[in-house]
């Protein structure tokens, strides 16, 4: 009997609920199964579980009665069980792809450089706002960092209406460019 005869069998039997025909594909295609599963990121019990799904859609096939077998029965199995783990690894985010070359990678030291750079422009701004002194500091942390009006910062710092205010935060902030960028000009 070939392979082809001996899987048609075993196909028949499970259509009809037969024993020895899914012990027989249980005994000759869990191996393959468990292997496939156990290597790419999963474990024992996922192998039992995903050849059961995968048995249980061969069953269903084979009880339609129209369902004809192209394939080996080990082949056909392998991927219906290879389909629903790459569908289980998807769904609970553990499906890596494989990476082929260094040319899929990220390139990430790029930006860590850009984020080293961008550390240190903070540094030197905050250094500079220290700098800075009142009532500078205040205002411009009241306006940009609090986001409060121009109309209640003039109130609280003394000003006689909010154009007054806002003169004053542009003469704040055209001194704290310039500590901020002697700063940048002498790291360099």
């Amino acid at each position: 009997m070939n392979t082809n005869e001996q899987d048609q069998l075993l196909l028949n039997g499970l259509a009809t609920n037969e024993k020895d025909a899914i012990e027989t594909i249980y005994r000759e295609h869990y191996g393959l199964i468990q292997h496939l599963v156990m290597t790419n990121n999963g474990t024992e019990d996922d192998a039992r579980d995903i050849f059961q799904e995968g048995l249980i859609v061969l069953y269903e096939k084979s009880k339609s009665g129209h369902f004809e077998l192209n394939c080996q029965l080990k082949t056909y199995l392998y991927s219906v069980c290879r389909r629903l783990w790459l569908k289980r690894l998807q769904k609970y985010g553990r499906f890596e792809p494989h990476i082929n070359g260094l040319t899929d990678t990220v390139p990430v030291e790029e930006d860590l450089d850009q984020h080293d750079e961008k550390n240190q422009q903070f540094g030197m701004m905050e250094m500079a706002l220290q700098r800075l002194g009142e009532p500078c500091k205040g205002l411009l942390e009241a306006y940009y960092l609090q986001k409060r009006n121009m109309q209640d910062i003039a109130d609280d710092y003394g000003y006689t209406n909010a154009d007054n205010a806002k003169n004053q935060k542009y003469k704040c902030l055209v001194r704290l460019k310039k500590l901020f960028f002697a700063q940048y000009k002498n790291r360099t």
